[in-house]
């Protein structure tokens, strides 16, 4: 009878095996944390307020905040006292980034937002539910020299949050009000060196255009970005991971197919995930840094979402398969009512990022929250997902409590066994145990760390050494999943060793049928029929 590797491995090797990964995992987390910079870095500027009398940004003039050709400029709206200039007049204009730095493909992507000073002034106070209209444009140019070319244009609605910490009345006129950081602009690439912002605020009193939204001051404009550094480890650590997961993919699916019997599910599931693996590895962003691929964000979204889709789906056959007591096993339709919650909360976040990132790809300022409806989908879409999730996690649980149950259960009928036979099957619980221990903690460290990178400053010191925690995140939990696939593939791949049948009946006190259901997989059950004709044939020899 033979198994996968993880049932005839010795525990001396599997002990080197399981350290072995161990080391590995801590080596993924020093990578960030002593070798990588931080994952992000931003600048902050504060925007020049231009004069322009056109009525709209839309023409081939771009007014530039300084050097040649700067615009004609105010240091602050007092100057406009007295002359013939009104909001409708004043563009807020930044270069990204500043003097005398210049952008870099290897920064991947950037996240503009803006954030105002707003001042308190009883006359004009900042309404409820205030609007923003924004009048945007941005070019770009890769030569000093050169002239700037128009990326994209649009108006947009933004909402204003603001508070007053201080009551609202005449002696606090002039403190400022408290507001929240404003998306502006998402690219999915930095493919150019300079970038330049128009922003207008026009004001309409018959169409009610910015009014009600206080006496604003100035704009600081923050540009988000990963940094390069980082980059360059991260295409290194993929640039790595991929042939390593390829090659062991290879061998599984190679020790499958030398069986004389067809791959089982459980083998097909697993087969499925290391494809999925090699999906999110293979790096294809080296090409972004010759090419202006915007979409390499979706993408990136959609190659992760698909493989914690395969994961999750994994988790459910591989704790259905062990599911002794189960009448039905080794076809997918068995688990349709588990896997669907997961395929239809998968595919709400797709739609989800299609609305998002997806209209991005052509204009980069559109943000599906700006509007009331956009923003009741959006959350819609994200509520289905969130339901979707907690109904597949209390399933889990349960599915893993009724294996634990049943091979608890199963454990009774061991001292009526052989002392071989008895050990090789508590050999055989204990990896079972073991593995869906591994399982539990993987999906926890996961949590744990996502949740400490938000709440952390970004990183520790300890000593002289600085750790880069958000880095070690990312880097530690990507070599995690990666080690946790190649190491289901390697113990789960058929062994080319048979256990012995002389002991099959000997002294075991159990059919052939209960011995069969013991193992930690089912490579050698095709189902119940299969289990009883193997039990009456082994019975009759």
């Amino acid at each position: 009878m033979a198994g996968a590797i993880i049932e005839n491995m010795s525990t001396k090797k599997l002990c080197l095996v399981g350290v072995a990964l161990l080391l590995l995992q801590v080596l993924a987390f020093l990578v960030g944390g002593l070798i990588a910079p931080k994952p992000t870095s931003h600048i902050s500027s504060l925007a020049v307020k231009c004069v322009d009398v056109r009525k709209n940004l839309h023409g081939s003039k771009w007014l530039l905040p300084w050097g040649k050709g700067q615009c004609k400029n105010i240091q602050n709206f007092d100057e406009t006292l007295g002359q013939k200039i009104t909001a409708n007049h004043i563009v807020f204009a930044t270069h990204i980034p500043n003097s005398p730095f210049e952008m870099s493909p290897w920064f991947q992507f950037m996240l503009v937002v803006l954030q105002f000073e707003i001042s308190f002034k009883s006359s004009n106070s900042i309404e409820e539910n205030a609007v923003l209209t924004l009048d945007v444009a941005m070019a770009y140019r890769d030569d000093p020299n050169e002239e700037w070319k128009e990326m994209a244009s649009s108006i947009e609605q933004r909402k204003l949050n603001c508070i007053l910490p201080v009551p609202k009345t005449a002696a606090n006129e002039g403190r400022h009000y408290e507001c929240d950081v404003i998306p502006l602009m998402e690219l999915g690439s930095v493919a150019h060196k300079f970038y330049l912002l128009n922003i207008k605020l026009p004001v309409d009193e018959p169409k009610k255009i910015n009014l009600g939204i206080g006496e604003i001051k100035d704009m600081n404009v923050v540009s988000i970005f990963q940094n390069g550094g980082f980059t360059m480890v991260w295409f290194a650590m993929k640039t790595f991971l991929t042939p390593s997961i390829i090659i062991i993919m290879i061998w599984y699916w190679r020790r499958i197919t030398m069986m004389t019997r067809s791959p089982v599910l459980l083998e097909k599931v697993i087969f499925a995930l290391g494809i999925s693996m090699t999906f999110i590895n293979l790096p294809v962003e080296w090409f972004s840094i010759g090419y202006n691929w915007t979409w390499m964000l979706l993408f990136g979204d959609i190659r992760q979402g698909i493989f914690y889709a395969t994961l999750l789906s994994f988790w459910i056959v591989f704790c259905g398969e062990h599911m002794m007591d189960q009448t039905e096993r080794n076809r997918i339709s068995v688990y349709w009512k588990q896997v669907g919650p997961i395929a239809f909360g998968s595919f709400c976040l797709f739609t989800f990022d299609m609305c998002e990132r997806g209209v991005q790809l052509k204009n980069p300022f559109y943000s599906i929250w700006t509007t009331d409806v956009g923003a009741e989908l959006a959350m819609a879409f994200i509520i289905v997902a969130g339901i979707c999730a907690c109904l597949y996690f209390l399933f889990l649980c349960f599915m893993v409590y009724q294996v634990f149950r049943n091979i608890s259960g199963k454990q009774s009928s061991l001292p009526a066994m052989s002392k071989a036979r008895r050990l090789h099957y508590e050999g055989l619980i204990f990896r079972f145990k073991f593995l869906m221990i591994i399982t539990l903690a993987c999906a926890a460290l996961t949590v744990v760390f996502f949740i400490t990178t938000q709440i952390s400053e970004g990183n520790w010191k300890l000593g002289d050494l600085n750790i880069e925690l958000n880095s070690a995140f990312f880097t530690g939990i990507y070599g995690m999943w990666n080690l946790y696939v190649f190491a289901l593939m390697f113990l789960y791949a058929p062994s080319h060793k048979h256990y012995g049948d002389d002991q099959t009946n000997g002294g075991t006190g159990m059919s052939s049928a209960e011995e069969l259901q013991l193992t930690t997989t089912i490579t050698h059950i095709d189902g119940p029929t299969e289990v009883y004709r193997l039990a009456g044939k082994e019975s009759q020899e």
